[in-house]
């Protein structure tokens, strides 16, 4: 064999194995194929406190986005898309709109999840894979309905992975992956996926000085959601709260170091069957907007609110034990009185 002909024959070997390998633009258009029908716009309706005495409310529309992650109509979306959300319908890919319901969140996680009320026969789940394999530099995409604009797909890297709870097996540990991908708003919900199109995050936030992307996203990494969602009964307080201390809890005259101030209640939620009353005065307490003469939650079952987050985990871990049948009982400070509320769990 020649020279030539020997270097033309390695020059082949070198070549052939390229070009059977998928370039990085059709991965992506690949992946986007295979979950784009489990990406879904969620659209929410609440009423909004008046802006003063003696002016009416006003019905806000909210938008995010959503993915379906079981055959009988549960979707991941961002808690503050819903938290508080007095109506959710779900639009699908071929315009289908579907009314759904809030059936679980975490507010600190900034996740939850709905159920369609009557799942469509063509219903294509994504698969929910595993966070904790995905590394910083990883390349992930975003599907989701920034301004309204459904089936949006922007793409981007893993940029660095932040822990909330130090204590990695806490059933209400906290992470969230940063990514660069491109996010606005009504991509809150939307999921981030692999290039193999598993579901690895749910968007919760950006950071910006401009108020559109900067290249700072964040997202509820999918093990969160499945530890707190998807692996134990979910459950929504359907509560928008703040959490008071120190001076402002001084100024409530609150009985105890801290307390959960109600600003909203969604209607249907357990919130709003314990008869907890939402906040009906808008203020600016410290440079902060806020809503006052609402309920001051001071208990859960019998478990204080306290500053630390050990009060939180106690207070969730309790009400995900309960069963139906089961009591939960709340005690509030409500205009300079304690008054104690209870509902039964219902199935």
């Amino acid at each position: 064999m020649t020279l030539k002909v020997r270097s033309a024959l390695l020059l082949a070997l070198m070549i052939l194995p390229a070009a059977w390998t998928p370039t990085a633009g059709q991965q992506l258009r690949e992946a986007f194929r295979k979950v784009r029908q489990s990406v879904v716009i969620v659209r929410t309706k609440q009423v909004e406190v008046a802006p003063a005495p003696g002016q009416v409310v006003s019905v806000v529309d909210g938008l995010g986005s959503g993915v379906v992650v079981s055959n009988d109509g549960k979707i991941l979306t961002a808690a503050h898309v819903v938290q508080t959300a007095d109506v959710a319908q779900v639009e699908f890919p071929d315009g289908q709109l579907i009314d759904a319901h809030v059936i679980g969140s975490d507010v600190r996680a900034d996740v939850a999840l709905l159920k369609l009320d009557h799942p469509p026969a063509n219903i294509t789940p994504a698969q929910v894979g595993d966070s904790d394999k995905v590394e910083v530099g990883d390349q992930i995409f975003v599907v989701g309905a920034p301004y309204g604009l459904g089936q949006t797909l922007t793409a981007g890297h893993v940029s660095g992975r932040h822990r909330l709870d130090k204590k990695p097996q806490s059933l209400t540990a906290v992470e969230f992956v940063q990514t660069d991908a491109a996010v606005n708003s009504g991509n809150s919900g939307s999921p981030v996926f692999t290039l193999d199109g598993e579901v690895v995050g749910i968007v919760s936030s950006i950071v910006s000085q401009s108020g559109g992307s900067e290249g700072l996203a964040f997202a509820t990494a999918s093990n969160t959601a499945k530890r707190l969602l998807l692996e134990r009964k979910p459950f929504w307080s359907g509560i928008d709260g703040l959490l008071v201390t120190g001076e402002l809890a001084r100024a409530l005259n609150l009985p105890q170091p801290a307390g959960v101030l109600v600003q909203r209640v969604a209607e249907g939620s357990i919130a709003s069957r314990l008869g907890i009353q939402p906040g009906t005065l808008r203020a600016n307490v410290g440079g902060e907007d806020l809503l006052l003469g609402g309920d001051i939650i001071l208990n859960a079952n019998g478990v204080p609110v306290a500053e630390n987050d050990g009060s939180y985990d106690t207070i969730l871990n309790n009400i995900a034990a309960l069963k139906p049948g089961d009591t939960l009982v709340v005690m509030v400070f409500r205009q300079g009185l304690f008054v104690k509320l209870s509902t039964t769990i219902e199935p």
